[in-house]
């Protein structure tokens, strides 16, 4: 089992049992995640080198204008997508394995937590996962300790207030807030 495997697999949704070839795959790919943060963590970086770091940790080219503030954690990291003039301040965590894709020009605030796995709730499969992606769609703001849980859409323009947790997709053009976040306006220009 090899990393493309994997991902084909959390990228479908299927369940990865605890004691499965793809869940020690997960283990080794989360090892490369953990020392690539560790160097990105351990110290200050310029700017293009903050993005050399996060290219390694996703495999892909990160843009220019992308701007992330250490520190970042990601446990996994190849399954993360940022669009263009994205900006994400300090202490944000990421928990992609089920993917997580950030549209152009979202602002992502302190300490946001991202997560798209689930474990089973059977004591016996506590240990299989669930992944599901955590998709945010061009030009939204997520305020300060924001989390967001597994398979949640935000939706283009919405704006999550701080501290929120977001358990199910937000429409576009709106405001929401608490926990669990619910709509608590509508947006227009």
């Amino acid at each position: 089992m090899e990393l493309t495997d994997l991902l084909e697999a959390l990228n479908a949704g299927r369940t990865i049992t605890g004691d499965s070839p793809l869940h020690e795959v997960m283990h080794r790919v989360s090892q490369d995640a953990l020392r690539i943060t560790g160097e990105l963590n351990g110290g200050y970086h310029e700017p293009a080198r903050v993005r050399e770091l996060l290219a390694q940790l996703t495999g892909k080219p990160v843009d220019e204008s992308v701007t992330v503030f250490p520190p970042f954690y990601s446990d996994f990291g190849k399954n993360i997508t940022f669009g263009k003039r994205n900006f994400l301040n300090s202490g944000c965590k990421f928990q992609d394995q089920g993917g997580v894709v950030i549209g152009d020009d979202c602002l992502i605030g302190h300490n946001t937590v991202l997560a798209t796995l689930n474990h089973d709730l059977a004591p016996s499969r506590r240990a299989d996962m669930h992944p599901a992606p955590v998709v945010i769609g061009r030009n939204v703001w997520i305020g300060s300790n924001v989390t967001v849980l597994p398979g949640v859409t935000i939706g283009a323009d919405a704006v999550v207030a701080a501290g929120s947790v977001v358990t199910k997709d937000v429409p576009e053009k709106s405001v929401v807030g608490g926990s669990p976040a619910r709509v608590v306006r509508l947006l227009s220009d």
